[in-house]
């Protein structure tokens, strides 16, 4: 049996994804949006390794996947809603909806609740071995932080970047509830069968960040949902 120590190490890594995700936040709040979404990545480098150090010191336990859920939730899912909400403070909104300047930024927390639906949905779906069902929301998150960070300023500039934005939250909550299987870069093995769209998509990513730098993540995880759509119409036929 494995001492407190061992026991508490993957738990302690991931209150390090709570806290980062905590940090994050505030960041957004204050509208430091660069500084917020290098603390979600930070949280997401926690997130992966925490599941990891649980499975190799064979400590996994019920606890740690509630807290795990809970840190994503808050780092996943109420951060990238922050830095979202302040967006929508800083767009510039049409003359028909500018009475509701002060009300429409809080749409940006339904991002919280549908990362929440995800993360319970996927605690007890047992599908989602080898692939995933519904957007994750690290990737959803990820989304949004380099959509904001790299695109942001380009975004202030056009005239439709609110309904924009608005049309993309929601498109974004259904797409983590979404009944859409999306594959994962998990390799049973190294040959090219059976793992084309995977190497497609690995290849594909280094022009696009290459080109857009951080903006370029959110063209990544768009490019990410296309060919695993496009992945699923060919296993169909």
């Amino acid at each position: 049996m494995a001492n407190p120590i061992t026991r508490n190490i993957p738990n302690s890594i991931t209150c390090c994804n709570l806290l980062s995700g905590c940090i994050a936040t505030s960041f957004a709040f204050m509208g430091e949006q660069r500084m917020a979404l290098l603390f979600i990545i930070l949280g997401a480098v926690f997130d992966f390794f925490d599941g990891m150090t649980a499975r190799l010191l064979h400590v996994s336990s019920p606890i740690g996947k509630e807290l795990d859920s809970l840190a994503d939730e808050v780092t996943f899912g109420m951060a990238p809603a922050t830095m979202v909400f302040t967006l929508l403070f800083q767009l510039p909104y049409p003359a028909s909806l500018s009475a509701l300047h002060s009300y429409l930024p809080y749409v940006a927390f339904l991002l919280v609740a549908f990362s929440a639906l995800r993360l319970a949905k996927f605690n007890l779906d047992e599908r989602q071995t080898t692939s995933f069902i519904g957007l994750p929301t690290p990737a959803n998150a990820l989304f949004w932080g380099a959509l904001i960070v790299g695109l942001g300023d380009r975004l202030s500039h056009l005239s439709f970047a609110l309904v924009l934005v608005l049309v993309l939250i929601v498109l974004s909550c259904w797409l983590l509830v979404a009944e859409l299987p999306l594959f994962a870069l998990k390799f049973k093995h190294w040959g090219w069968r059976g793992n084309e769209v995977k190497y497609v998509f690995l290849a594909s990513c280094v022009p696009i960040l290459g080109f857009l730098g951080v903006g370029g993540f959110s063209v990544v995880i768009t490019w990410y949902v296309i060919l695993s759509l496009y992945a699923n119409s060919r296993s169909r036929q």
